[in-house]
């Protein structure tokens, strides 16, 4: 499993940048979760994958003992899953606020109807 989140991490990425440089304006936001996720699963790796017990000091101990999980990286992954999602529901709102407003997602056809007005 750890040989394979790599890979998967990296095409995570590889395709989140490719829908990020497209014309279309849901591309780009299914991009931008793409490599929100593939960050994520990345800061997780990087954390180490444990399966040990939680972090917690016993009594008469002064340490945790090994293995345990860091509890650190996946706290930021929670607050950056927040952040994402809130970022995520943002853009799409504008999206829909700026096809409403052009009548297209396609950025060609916007940026040509700007430049008439």
């Amino acid at each position: 499993m750890e040989t394979l989140l790599p890979f998967m991490i990296g095409t995570l990425f590889a395709v989140g940048l490719y829908f990020i440089l497209h014309r279309h304006l849901f591309k780009v936001i299914l991009g931008l979760i793409l490599f929100g996720l593939a960050t994520n699963l990345f800061l997780f790796l990087v954390g180490g994958i444990t399966r040990g017990s939680s972090a917690i000091i016993r009594q008469h101990h002064e340490v945790a003992a090994e293995p345990f999980a860091d509890p650190v990286p996946q706290a930021l992954l929670l607050t950056a899953v927040v952040i994402g999602f809130g970022i995520q529901s943002f853009a799409i709102v504008l999206i829909r606020r700026v096809y409403q407003a052009f009548k297209s997602n396609n950025l060609d056809d916007i940026r040509k109807e700007n430049d008439t007005r």
